[in-house]
């Protein structure tokens, strides 16, 4: 199912109150499947480093990536080394900073090539300095200008970064929940799912991804271009052609799906 240009701006007008579908598609073992981290594994939380964990979801993801052979990725916008920290003991193949960096299913790690994202340090430090409640998260490939603790800001975090990005070379700038993120142009998060597809154990399987933000969106994109299911996490306008109403919600649709296919 594909949603239309109506049914994605009725999404969106439907803000917290939207409606979930009233069913998810489910996991069998042709299926690869493509996890967001914040906001759809886990609950988004006021910092970064205060996400916490689900008893069990470690354990889980680790029952469904043998269930699915191994087609189980995190595809995520956090860096490799944080993912791995909170999914320890697994080392899931992963994608990191929207796909900046990237570990294959053989546990190959390969990583773009450093930008000169000095300037962008700079400008978004600066002003964080100035103000109260902005937070600034240094990533080996991106620069992310955190404003959740002043949303009064969003539209000089906005003009600040967008300035920034243009005197960058190969950057752009994107928008997520409270953040303003400089990464290199050249990788997205359906750009990482394209590449896992490619490859085996992915490769010839029925793709599911699920995200939460805007910066999902581009590999709900490439999801409707391979055919599979896109699911939505919480409100707001997308491409995707499902939708759940949270993370806990996603979890517990998990569990389901994995005793469904045991």
């Amino acid at each position: 199912m594909q949603m239309n240009s109506n049914q994605m701006r009725s999404s969106a007008a439907d803000g917290a109150g939207f409606s979930a579908s009233p069913e998810l598609p489910p996991l069998t073992r042709q299926t690869a499947l493509f996890l967001d981290f914040d906001g759809t594994l886990v609950d988004i939380a006021p910092e970064p480093e205060l996400v916490s964990v689900p008893t069990g979801l470690v354990d889980l993801l680790d029952a469904l990536s043998r269930q699915l052979d191994g087609a189980v990725a995190i595809v995520s916008g956090r860096e490799l080394a944080d993912l791995d920290r909170y999914l320890s003991p697994l080392k899931l193949p992963t994608a990191g900073e929207h796909g900046a960096i990237h570990r294959h299913a053989g546990g190959r790690i390969e990583q773009l090539a450093a930008l000169p994202l000095q300037d962008i340090q700079r400008v978004a430090q600066a002003l964080a300095a100035e103000h109260a409640g902005l937070r600034v998260e240094i990533k080996s490939a991106a620069v992310a200008l955190h404003y959740r603790h002043a949303p009064q800001l969003r539209e000089l975090c906005l003009l600040t970064m967008a300035e920034a990005a243009k005197r960058t070379p190969g950057v752009e700038l994107i928008k997520g929940k409270f953040v303003f993120e400089v990464k290199p142009a050249a990788t997205s998060k359906g750009s990482a799912i394209s590449a896992f597809m490619a490859q085996a154990p992915f490769a010839s399987r029925v793709a599911v991804f699920a995200g939460d933000d805007t910066t999902d969106e581009s590999g709900f994109a490439v999801i409707r271009a391979l055919g599979g299911s896109g699911i939505k996490v919480g409100p707001g306008e997308t491409l995707a052609d499902l939708r759940c109403p949270s993370p806990a919600a996603f979890r517990d649709w998990l569990k389901t799906s994995l005793q469904g296919s045991a």
